[in-house]
């Protein structure tokens, strides 16, 4: 991660920027029981900001130099705390592993309908004939998109816990105020792939692409807030 979004780590804060970044991921992690995660800024005109790491006390919260020139301090403070959340919530690891356990399902069930579609239809009685390979290959692309479906529910999902997360570390209006801002700039562009689902901010989608979406849209997380505040 840091090697490929080109993170600098604030090992040593030189700017006053830089220390309070690092004082309020100090702050928020404490307050959210974890140990205190790397704090780091990459190169990017969009605002964004990212978490990663395998687990809650060995963590990177990492933030975009478009995020801390376009944001106001209370802003920047709630998309901090919102990445803290998903450090707290384990999110990162929790994502992986439903990935491997949806991604081994697709796989054995690939080869079992292949199987049947083979014996049944068929009727190959020694060994697998063609039948197999040509039907676990359909079988296991079609429950790959299945499977996509269902990993990226749990991350839309785990965005409104994040939200609420940020609201708790920093105040609901901050975090409220945050969201807006993000949908005020039409929405930041997206993270790569690989980042994408631990970002603050996803694209736009509707329609079919909505169940591919790593993230709910913005409108709907701050009618959440919202609906949580009253």
């Amino acid at each position: 991660a840091k090697r490929s979004m080109g993170v600098q780590i604030l090992d040593a804060p030189a700017t006053s920027t830089e220390r309070w970044l690092v004082e309020t991921v100090r702050r928020q992690s404490q307050q959210a029981g974890i140990g205190m995660p790397e704090v780091g800024i990459f190169n990017s005109a969009s605002p964004n900001a990212f978490a990663t790491g395998w687990n809650r006390n060995s963590a990177l919260v990492a933030v975009s130099t478009g995020l801390l020139q376009q944001m106001s301090q209370a802003e920047v403070e709630a998309v901090l705390g919102h990445e803290v959340s998903h450090v707290a919530n384990g999110d990162m690891i929790t994502l992986a592993l439903i990935q491997g356990v949806v991604n081994t399902f697709v796989v054995f069930l690939s080869r079992v309908i292949g199987h049947v579609v083979d014996r049944v239809v068929f009727k190959t009685e020694r060994g697998h004939g063609p039948a197999y390979y040509v039907t676990a290959i359909v079988a296991e692309l079609v429950l790959g998109v299945l499977a996509s479906i269902i990993v990226m529910w749990f991350s839309r999902r785990r965005e409104f816990r994040a939200d609420a997360g940020g609201a708790a570390l920093s105040s609901r209006r901050k975090m409220a105020d945050a969201l807006r801002r993000l949908q005020a700039m039409q929405e930041p562009q997206p993270l790569p792939d690989q980042f994408a689902a631990f970002g603050i901010a996803g694209g736009l989608g509707g329609g079919l692409k909505r169940l591919f979406m790593t993230h709910p849209p913005l409108s709907e997380r701050i009618a959440a807030l919202e609906a949580a505040t009253g």
